[in-house]
């Protein structure tokens, strides 16, 4: 997450003092930002080792997990926030990993790449795949197992009875609350079990 304006907009979603856990956290960067900024405490989960070692020199703790074999390791309720910022879409498990996230943590707070973002139905109008700046890979290269919507998760949430605290879009670090499915290229929602 290299863009300061959507670190402070998740963020700001984050009451203070939580105790956070970050699914698929990087090089540590928005943990370490709670911790510094907003008094938060917790743990980041990471695979790949270059990111493992950032995390180690930003001070954060970090626990090395395929994200695929579930969080069996924490308790219901362990965490008061837990972060999937950008994971989900990476996740062979997307529905059970969301339902883990509901269970381990009060409160989820989920981003992803929104498919439907208007630059992205063009691409598809003119019978290609989109290339953007938020998706900047050739369908055949692309670690994205899948790709959905706003609207896709709205229903994937009432599904496994999620209720939606906030949600909106970011684009260009800018929040997007009218037309976020089509407006923004990156969704994101706030919520905690039904």
């Amino acid at each position: 997450m290299s863009d300061p304006a959507t670190l402070q907009s998740i963020a700001r979603l984050v009451p203070p003092g939580s105790r956070v856990l970050d699914l698929g956290c990087g090089d540590g960067a928005l943990l370490d930002h709670l911790q510094r900024e907003r008094g938060c405490s917790g743990y980041g989960i990471e695979i790949a080792d270059d990111n493992l070692l950032a995390c180690v020199k930003r001070g954060v703790n970090v626990i090395q997990l395929n994200l695929d074999e579930g969080l069996s390791l924490f308790d219901d309720g362990s965490f008061d926030v837990v972060l999937q910022v950008d994971t989900l879409q990476h996740l062979r498990n997307a529905e059970t990993m969301l339902r883990e996230t509901a269970r381990v943590g009060k409160l989820g707070i989920v981003t992803f790449p929104n498919f439907a973002h208007w630059p992205n139905r063009f691409s598809i109008l003119r019978g290609r795949m989109p290339v953007t700046k938020r998706l900047p890979y050739q369908w055949y290269d692309t670690p994205n197992i899948r790709v959905g919507t706003f609207k896709d998760f709205e229903v994937l949430a009432t599904k496994n009875r999620l209720a939606i605290l906030d949600a909106f879009g970011l684009q260009d670090g800018r929040e997007r609350r009218f037309l976020p499915n089509l407006t923004a290229s990156t969704a994101v929602f706030k919520f905690e079990r039904g």
